[in-house]
C-alpha cells in the first residue's frame, strides 16, 4: 500500500524549474560559417502559478518545452521550417486544472502531424501514446468525432483529441460525455466551451493554425536523440512524398526474368481508402500495419518487431473493438462486461459474419512484406487491397499472394519508420 501511495503522490508533484528561459544551437560548417536556431521556454499562469511542464514522460522527470523564436537552417537542400509559423508551441490553454506534462503535448503533435493531410474534409485524430487510437473523416466535425472514438472506444480512455474544425456545441458535448486528457481545435463555437468545462481537468486548447494545417505538409524540421552516453543523433523529419493517389507506384517487379504484376486494378473508393490509410500510417510507430475502411480506421498494429506479428495484431485488435463496439451499440455495455451467454453469441455471430469490421478493408504497412506470410493474414480476412513500399526480394510472391485471391495492390517506392 505504502507503495501505491508513493506513485499516486508523484502525480500532484511539479517538478521545480530549472531550465533556462533561453536555449539556443549553433551549427557550423567546414569553414566556421555558423547558423543558429533560437529557442525560448514556453510557460503558462494557471491560477496565478505560472511555470512550464509539470513533467517529462514520468514524475520523476523534470522537463521543459521550448519553442523556436529566431533562426533558419539551410543544411544541404533541405531548409527548416521557419520561427513564428507556431501549433503546439504557441496554444492557448483555455482550461487546464493544472499544468500540462510532456505526453500530452506531443500526443497532440502527434495527432496534428496526421491530421495535416486532411484539411479537405472534417477529421478527427485520438491519441495516446504518441500512436492514434482512431482516424476518421466525415462530413461533420461529430461524425468524424464518432467514428474515431468507435475505432477503438478503449484505448481513447484518456486520449488526446484533434479536430481540423471548429468545435460545436453537439460535438463538445458528445466529447463531455467521455474522459480524455486533451481536445485541441481551431477555435469553439458560442457554448461548447462551456460544456467542455464541466470536466474540470480537462485540458481545452485553442490552436489557431489547425485552420492552416495543410501548410504543414512536407515541412521538414530537424529531429533530436540523444544516446545514453550523452551523443546525439540528428535527422530531418519523414516527409512522405507519397501524397496523392497519383503517387503511387504499380505493383510489379521481375523476378528471373518473369514480370510480375498485380492484375487487378483499384477502384476509385479504394484508392481514397488506400491514401488515406498510407498517410495515418506515417504517424504510427513503427513496425506496423494497419486496416482502414470508408476512411475510418479498423485496426491499429504498432511498434512490434516482426511484421507478420504486428498484421495480426492490428488483425486481433480489429475484431476486439468491433466486439466491442456492437456490444456498446446493441446492449450499452463493453463485451467484456457481458454475463449473458445469450448476448455473448450474438456479439461474437456478428463480430464473424463481418470479420471483425476487416471485409473490404484495405491493409497499410509501413514498409515492404518481406515474405507473403503477412499479406495472407489480411487476405483471409476479405481485404480488398494493399498499401506497401515494394522492394522485397520476394514482392514476387507478395504479388502472386493478391493475385490468387483477386486483391489490388499499389507501392509507395518509400518506407515510413518511425521510432
Amino acid at each position: 500500500m505504502k507503495a501505491s501511495r508513493e506513485v499516486a503522490s508523484q502525480y500532484q508533484t511539479i517538478n521545480r524549474d530549472v531550465f533556462p528561459a533561453r536555449m539556443d544551437i549553433a551549427f557550423y560548417d567546414d569553414q566556421s560559417n555558423r547558423q543558429t536556431l533560437c529557442y525560448e521556454k514556453v510557460c503558462w499562469s494557471i491560477d496565478g502559478d505560472r511555470q512550464g511542464l509539470r513533467y517529462g514522460e514520468n514524475p520523476t522527470q523534470p522537463a521543459a518545452f521550448y519553442r523556436l523564436i529566431n533562426g533558419n537552417l539551410t543544411l544541404g537542400e533541405v531548409q527548416m521550417l521557419a520561427a513564428g509559423r507556431y501549433l503546439t508551441s504557441d496554444m492557448q490553454l483555455l482550461q487546464s486544472g493544472k499544468h500540462p506534462g510532456k505526453i500530452n503535448l506531443t500526443d497532440v503533435d502527434s495527432a496534428l502531424a496526421i491530421l495535416r493531410y486532411f484539411a479537405d474534409t472534417p477529421t478527427a485524430v485520438i491519441v495516446k501514446h504518441n500512436n492514434p487510437c482512431g482516424v476518421a473523416k466525415a462530413d461533420t466535425v461529430l461524425s468524424a468525432w464518432q467514428r474515431a472514438l468507435e475505432a477503438d472506444r478503449i484505448a481513447a480512455f484518456g486520449g488526446a483529441v484533434a479536430l481540423n474544425r471548429s468545435l460545436d456545441i453537439e460535438t463538445a458535448e458528445a466529447i463531455a460525455s467521455h474522459y480524455v486528457e486533451v481536445v485541441a481545435a481551431p477555435d469553439y463555437e458560442e457554448g461548447a466551451f462551456e460544456i467542455l468545462q464541466r470536466r474540470k481537468n480537462l485540458r481545452i486548447l485553442r490552436i489557431a493554425n489547425i485552420a492552416r494545417l495543410h501548410e504543414f505538409v512536407a515541412q521538414p524540421v530537424l529531429e533530436f536523440k540523444s544516446l545514453i552516453d550523452a551523443g546525439v543523433i540528428v535527422q530531418w523529419s519523414f516527409t512522405p512524398r507519397v501524397r496523392t493517389v497519383s503517387d503511387f507506384q504499380p505493383a510489379e517487379v521481375e523476378h528471373q526474368g518473369t514480370v510480375y504484376r498485380v492484375q487487378r486494378t483499384p477502384s476509385a473508393t479504394e484508392l481514397d481508402d488506400m491514401l488515406f490509410g498510407w498517410l495515418v500510417e506515417t504517424g504510427i510507430t513503427s513496425n506496423s500495419v494497419i486496416y482502414v475502411k470508408d476512411g475510418v480506421t479498423v485496426g491499429i498494429g504498432t511498434g512490434e518487431q516482426d511484421r507478420v506479428g504486428v498484421a495480426e495484431i492490428a488483425r486481433d485488435k480489429a475484431y476486439r473493438k468491433s466486439a466491442d463496439r456492437l456490444a456498446w451499440q446493441q446492449f450499452g455495455n463493453a463485451y467484456s462486461q457481458l454475463e449473458d451467454r445469450d448476448q455473448l453469441a450474438a456479439i461474437d455471430h456478428m463480430v464473424a459474419q463481418i470479420n471483425g469490421g476487416l471485409r473490404d478493408s484495405i491493409m497499410i504497412s509501413d514498409a515492404f512484406f518481406p515474405f507473403r506470410d503477412g499479406v495472407d493474414v489480411g487476405i483471409r480476412e476479405g481485404i480488398r487491397g494493399v498499401v506497401q513500399s515494394g522492394g522485397s526480394v520476394r514482392d514476387w510472391e507478395v504479388i502472386q499472394a493478391c493475385n490468387e485471391a483477386g486483391v489490388s495492390m499499389v507501392f509507395t517506392g518509400e518506407r515510413c519508420f518511425r521510432h
